[in-house]
């Protein structure tokens, strides 16, 4: 019996026989012409090799004052306008750098560090994007003769004190290492003039960015308190620009008196020329008309000193995203920061007392010029009728935050942000607490960290805590819509128990505020009485005045 193979067997045996025939072939291998690959690229600056040289800046000397521009940015918009009169008041020709943006980011994370915190990549982008686009207009030799840029330095925890190295790298990396960059420091109000003499860091010049800072800190707060509820949309922004260009022609007239030394300090707190610009200022809000019974949360921003600072790109333009959410924003005032910065020089000389010689002396002495500060934001306060927030008291913050956070940490805002979100919730100032921080920042990772055991301690304390990666738009302001949500409700329950409280509704409250015109004025402050919200506390002073005239008519 035979068996004949299946075509499928057939098949399989055919490449195991294919297989043994090739078994005596020689195979030859072709080798590939080699190709030359062309050099890498040189590494970039912060791979140098070479020891590392601290930055030193050619000089600016007097001589080329009227051919420079001296650059600066990085704050809000009002307080640049006017230290920018400020400076062109001293001689200096002055140029604030546009509000950076996500593309300032971006060229920031290329030519620096890509480790630094966004508020570093940001402001080193938007100085080297502007740089780089003079450089392509005029040459790059031509900007390093034509410009000289002026940013604030510090030294400490935070990355805020290696800002100018990232800078440095910057300009490096595009070209402009010729480019002359200069410090102001926070530690001194007069610390002579910059290498070469052109740049005079001396009181004058101090002391105009001082004065600029509480101005403009004390017209940003009434310009946020007034436009959630102006009948007419836009009417703020209009005179908020309009008051600001006001502000810059009073300091670029601003009078030379007293020398550039005390003389001068003397002039600044005693003169009533500020005095009078502002109440110019005031006339001109007091035109605004409001709709004070709108119900609407208040939202605390607190934060890193850039993100909290600025307004546009680096912190999603948060303050106007609350807005159009229906929310009031209590802004963050620099003079808070410069309030700070004092209270810690006076703490730190209090903790030397008995071991540094002059040290009780020099906390006395500090401990004054904090005090006069204060009193200059008052003074300005009460020129717009005393309608801007007072700033918190330092020591009341530091108490505050004492069982989370030691006032010996002093990187970043420190012990403040604690402080500051305790004493606006226990006060009544805010229904919730939006904190800006930056991604990577290290002193605000602390104060997250410190506020998850007040929130232990304060569970009705809403807040937000926003981290700021500069690329993660929807994701952070997500996350503080959900917060917001239940400010929101909170604010509504607050002004139904006013109503309740007082007997009134909101159309019988309009006709009530109808009888006191004087409230029609848009300064006019209105006072506290134990709630958050502006409606509420409107409707209880409405109340009060009422009541008032009821027993004067009686």
């Amino acid at each position: 019996m035979t068996t004949e193979a299946t075509p499928r067997a057939a098949a399989d045996a055919t490449p195991h026989r294919a297989w043994k025939s090739l078994q005596n072939v020689r195979i030859v291998k072709e080798e590939a012409p080699v190709r030359e690959r062309p050099a890498p690229a040189p590494p970039p600056a912060r791979m140098a090799a070479a020891p590392y040289q601290a930055y030193k800046p050619r000089p600016f000397t007097r001589a080329e004052r009227e051919q420079v521009t001296v650059l600066f940015g990085g704050l809000h918009w009002r307080v640049e306008r006017v230290i920018q009169g400020a400076l062109e008041n001293l001689g200096y020709n002055a140029r604030v750098l546009p509000t950076a943006t996500t593309a300032d980011l971006m060229k920031g994370r290329e030519v620096a560090d890509i480790g630094q915190c966004c508020p570093t990549s940001f402001t080193t982008g938007n100085l080297a994007n502007f740089l780089g686009g003079e450089a392509a207009r005029l040459g790059a030799e031509e900007v390093n003769q034509r410009y000289v840029y002026v940013t604030a330095g510090s030294c400490g925890a935070c990355r805020f004190g290696q800002y100018h190295q990232s800078y440095e790298l910057a300009l490096r990396n595009t070209g402009l290492s010729s480019f002359r960059m200069f410090l102001l420091g926070q530690e001194g109000l007069d610390q002579g003039a910059a290498p070469g003499g052109g740049l005079e860091l001396n009181l004058p010049f101090t002391l105009g960015a001082v004065w600029a800072i509480v101005l403009t800190d004390v017209v940003q707060d009434l310009e946020y308190q007034i436009r959630p509820y102006e009948k007419n949309p836009g009417e703020t922004d209009r005179v908020a620009r309009e008051s600001v260009e006001l502000l810059y022609e009073a300091f670029r007239r601003r009078p030379l008196r007293g020398g550039d030394k005390l003389g001068s300090v003397v002039w600044h707190l005693s003169t009533g020329y500020f005095v009078d610009a502002m109440r110019e200022v005031r006339r001109r809000f007091d035109a605004i008309e409001l709709d004070r019974l709108r119900v609407k949360p208040v939202v605390k921003i607190t934060g890193e000193f850039y993100l909290q600072t600025v307004e546009g790109d680096p912190n999603h333009n948060i303050h106007r995203w609350l807005e159009t959410e229906g929310a009031e924003v209590y802004p963050a005032g620099i003079t808070v920061w410069l309030d700070y910065l004092m209270r810690l020089g006076v703490q730190d000389l209090e903790d030397r007392a008995g071991l540094r010689r002059g040290a009780r002396t020099k906390a006395l002495a500090l401990r004054s010029v904090q005090r006069l500060l204060r009193w200059t934001h008052d003074r300005m306060r009460r020129a717009l009728g005393g309608a801007p927030r007072a700033m918190p008291e330092q020591n009341e913050l530091r108490r505050l935050a004492a069982p989370w956070f030691n006032s010996r940490l002093n990187g970043g805002e420190g012990d403040m942000l604690v402080g500051k979100a305790l004493w606006a919730h226990q006060n009544k100032k805010a229904h919730m607490i939006c904190e800006l921080s930056p991604y990577s920042c290290m002193p605000n990772t602390m104060s997250v960290g410190a506020m998850a055991g007040v929130l232990g301690k304060h569970p009705d304390l809403l807040y937000a805590p926003i981290e700021i990666k500069g690329d993660a738009e929807v994701h952070a302001l997500s996350r503080c819509q959900m917060i917001l949500t239940e400010a929101k409700k909170r604010a509504q329950r607050e002004f139904d128990a006013v109503l309740v409280q007082t007997g009134h509704t909101p159309d019988s409250l309009r006709a009530a505020a109808a009888r006191h015109p004087e409230l029609a004025c848009a300064t006019v402050p209105i006072p506290r009485y134990g709630v958050a919200g502006g409606a509420a506390n409107f409707a209880l002073h409405v109340a009060a005045l009422d009541k008032a005239a009821a027993r004067s008519a009686a």
